[in-house]
């Protein structure tokens, strides 16, 4: 019997991007689909209820109240709880700008698994893709417009290499996260065994509290996770005008931005999927309804984004974007000043918690 890899998701005024995501996962192999709307305005509920009309997805509305640590973190408390979810031999919470990238076999999340039969988990890193001096947002797949990334290799920041976790329903864990499962079974977790993308067994720490990859090393070897943050300008002022999926109280600005600009390296390994990608789009958009509620999305963003431009603040967001170039990675010997600093901090904040 095929194994059951379902996608979970939460989105907000993504309705634009949603039909490309979905196409590519379903190309890459995943089979089902949990995907949670917030308080949309752009018709992205709208469009779940049509997916879900068709069997190709369910949908949930996460309309508050939230949990205090935000809108994803309480939808993915629901769907630690829900059949589909209960009945998958695989889990992997995503966000709809992370496009899961396979270098093995096929290409699919089966030949990664088939690849290391023994894991428990997988981490799929990040590789960001930077904005690459894109202004104006275009209706045309993020994959194809967004193609120079972080090197292969980066020494900082931590959040660069952070990953998402594809991981077996077997028990192990009882709850969804973010980046990994939560609440281990305490006499399953010994027995756990985790892998990174590069086909390394990870050590135990990775068991219950890692977030982010070893930096400094190369991760993607197996598979990766695309990760395309920012997108064009015009497309980043109105996820700023959204608000974080995590700490939605949190708004947007070049902190951000900067963190995640990088464009020093070409990666196409993507593009190795997109003729499947691009049959599976062509299938869903040949729907009326579906095809109708994309160019509607189409069209809501970019009115959303003229009255956004209206304001001082965006305005000025807007500006300090086109001002800015690609960030630049830091070389080794300046990063290891900034992560002694860190692992100090680190060892200092776990002291002063073991203290009675």
């Amino acid at each position: 019997m095929a194994q059951r890899f379902l996608a979970i998701a939460c989105l907000r005024n993504e309705a634009a991007f949603l039909l490309e995501w979905l196409a590519h996962h379903r190309a890459c192999g995943f089979g089902e689909f949990l995907v949670f709307s917030n308080d949309c305005q752009d018709g992205t509920d709208a469009m779940l209820d049509r997916l879900q009309d068709m069997g190709l997805v369910v949908h949930k509305r996460n309309n508050g109240p939230y949990d205090t640590r935000g809108i994803q973190f309480t939808a993915l408390n629901r769907a630690s709880d829900l059949p589909i979810v209960r009945r998958a031999d695989w889990l992997l919470p995503l966000d709809v700008d992370e496009f899961v990238n396979i270098h093995t076999g096929d290409r699919t999340v089966q030949a990664l698994t088939a690849a290391l039969p023994q894991a428990t988990a997988i981490t799929l890193t990040w590789r960001l893709f930077g904005n690459g001096g894109q202004v104006a947002y275009e209706d045309r797949p993020i994959t194809a417009q967004f193609t120079r990334a972080a090197p292969e290799i980066m020494h900082w920041p931590w959040r660069s290499t952070m990953f998402k976790t594809l991981y077996r329903n077997d028990g192990t864990y009882a709850r969804l996260g973010v980046h990994r499962p939560r609440r281990p079974d305490a006499d399953r977790l010994p027995d756990a065994r985790w892998f990174d993308g590069e086909g390394r067994e990870l050590d135990r720490k990775f068991r219950s509290t890692r977030i982010f990859s070893t930096y400094g090393q190369a991760n993607y070897a197996l598979a990766q996770l695309n990760h395309y943050p920012l997108g064009a300008m015009e497309s980043y002022l109105l996820k700023a005008d959204r608000g974080r999926a995590v700490h939605s109280d949190h708004m947007l600005g070049m902190d951000y931005w900067v963190e995640r600009n990088w464009c020093e390296a070409q990666d196409l390994s993507i593009q190795a999927l997109a003729p499947r990608m691009q049959a599976e789009l062509a299938a869903l958009k040949s729907d009326p309804e579906l095809a109708r509620l994309h160019d509607q999305a189409v069209a809501w963003r970019k009115a959303r984004l003229h009255e956004l431009l209206q304001r001082e603040p965006y305005r000025a967001l807007m500006g300090r974007l086109m001002m800015t170039p690609p960030s630049r990675p830091l070389p080794p010997q300046a990063a290891r000043v900034l992560s002694h600093h860190a692992r100090r901090a680190m060892a200092r904040h776990d002291g002063a918690r073991r203290k009675p």
